[in-house]
């Protein structure tokens, strides 16, 4: 009998159910919290039990509306990365773009996949994009089934390119930058180590994807989406590509310079999510009559986006709802304290392991990065002064632990978007992602013992 796999929110809310659970066995504590350098950090030594709040029917229930509210930025940043694509897409501009691009490339065709990886990785290894990859989504998802490869491919691509140098970064301000910033290292100190891991890993999956891709191109059936790729819309003839019109040149200069304005508003003036979306809601705006629509055809084009990816949407706040239900119950610090409790009196190199380890486990649970950071280095990083690890391996541990399994994690919301707009189960996901992941947990765990027998440092 064939196992039946749920559907993602299905998977979703039980693991919302399994937290609420837990909230009854784990015992609730807690940190004091202390500002230092702007920053709010835990007092390392200051946990202490608290009053149990476990999770009842109530909490359950308002896990999910209470994990859109909280992440709101991210789901309305999704719905009008969906607008504007739809706007794009009625335009005709990205099928005529691609078309032109996929006959362009000629015999050069199998360059594309490595390419896209390596640049997704310097995104990652620098500016640490992670909610950036999901604008790409939608096009790399028409390039990849026009090339002959799949979804995972398109989705590899951004999500699997950009982790890879999320994971090894050497210039992260969101991991690296912050975590340094908290244990009193010179900023983005140790590059140079960094540098050679962001290579390694790079290489690995490049070498991953492009071996995958050339496999899916030579035999379709063999790629484990192809069922659902047959149910998706058909794709246009590239073979006779309609020549660029004036407005496709148009529109795609403008598209390409909202890209840059991204690189640039995320580098030099600190962009957010929030000015994301605003800049994705003016390129929808403009996009529309400069590639022929009228203003009512734009607004109905916009509102078809934003539906056609509302599934992608929702998913965040509940992906999100599994650490609203934790930290309520006020049960995260427990599990904390609890991980740096059981590393104590380890060997420098066994416990500098046992630090990659608890930082792998803690971030199913605090997906975020710099929420992971304020969390643990301050536990972590005087417990690692006392057995012998020194501190930018500590943070080496972390910035691996927090971003090893970023496109693994069902609580990572903006991964969970991504499949959702790829319309892939996180499953499949899984399954297909499963040999690279141990590759790279074994590639950092090695980083992490290297960095240990060394001494990393400055200190």
């Amino acid at each position: 009998m064939k196992l039946r796999v749920p559907h993602t929110y299905v998977l979703l809310v039980g693991l919302i159910a399994l937290a609420a659970a837990a909230t009854w066995i784990v015992p609730a504590g807690s940190y004091d919290r202390i500002v230092e350098n702007g920053r709010e950090i835990v007092a390392p030594l200051s946990y202490h039990r608290v009053e149990a709040r476990p999770a009842g029917l109530g909490a359950f229930l308002l896990a999910f509306p209470r994990g859109l509210r909280e992440i709101a930025e991210i789901v309305f940043y999704i719905f009008i990365i969906g607008g504007a694509f739809g706007v794009l897409n009625r335009a005709g501009v990205v099928q005529a773009g691609i078309r032109a691009l996929v006959v362009r490339l000629g015999r050069n065709k199998a360059l594309i996949v490595p390419l896209l990886t390596v640049v997704f990785a310097v995104g990652g290894g620098t500016i640490g994009i992670a909610e950036e990859t999901l604008v790409f989504l939608p096009a790399l998802l028409l390039l990849a089934r026009s090339l002959g490869y799949d979804s995972l491919t398109a989705g590899g691509i951004a999500l699997v390119g950009a982790n890879a140098g999320f994971a090894g970064a050497f210039m992260n301000p969101f991991t690296v930058g912050v975590a340094q910033g908290i244990v009193g290292l010179p900023l983005f100190s140790g590059m140079g180590f960094r540098l050679g891991l962001w290579a390694v890993m790079t290489a690995v999956t490049v070498a991953f994807m492009t071996r995958y891709a050339r496999r899916v191109a030579a035999a379709p059936g063999t790629s484990l989406t192809f069922d659902l790729d047959r149910t998706r819309e058909p794709l246009a003839d590239t073979d006779k590509p309609e020549p660029f019109s004036r407005k496709h040149r148009l529109v795609l200069a403008l598209v390409l310079a909202s890209l840059v304005v991204l690189v640039v508003g995320a580098i030099r003036w600190h962009w957010g999510i929030l000015e994301l979306s605003g800049l994705f809601f003016g390129l929808a705006i403009a996009a529309g009559p400069l590639g022929g629509l009228t203003l009512d055809d734009t607004a109905r084009a916009f509102v078809q986006g934003a539906a056609d990816i509302a599934y992608a949407a929702l998913i965040v706040g509940l992906a999100r709802g599994t650490l609203v239900v934790l930290r309520d119950a006020h049960v995260i610090d427990t599990i904390t304290h609890a991980m740096a409790a059981a590393l104590r009196g380890l060997p420098s190199t066994l416990s500098a392991v046992g630090i990659y380890i608890v930082q792998n486990l803690l971030h199913f649970v605090v997906p975020s990065g710099s929420g992971q950071a304020a969390v643990s280095m301050p536990v972590l990083a005087p417990l690692g002064d006392i057995v012998g690890v020194t501190r930018q391996t500590n943070v080496l541990a972390y910035q691996l632990g927090n971003g090893l399994t970023n496109v693994f994690i069902p609580t990572q919301g903006y991964f969970m978007a991504a499949l959702g707009i790829l319309r892939i189960p996180w499953t499949t996901w899984v399954r297909w992602l499963l040999p690279l992941l141990a590759v790279w947990l074994a590639i950092g765990c090695a980083a992490v013992v290297l960095a240990s027998l060394i001494r990393l440092g400055p200190f």
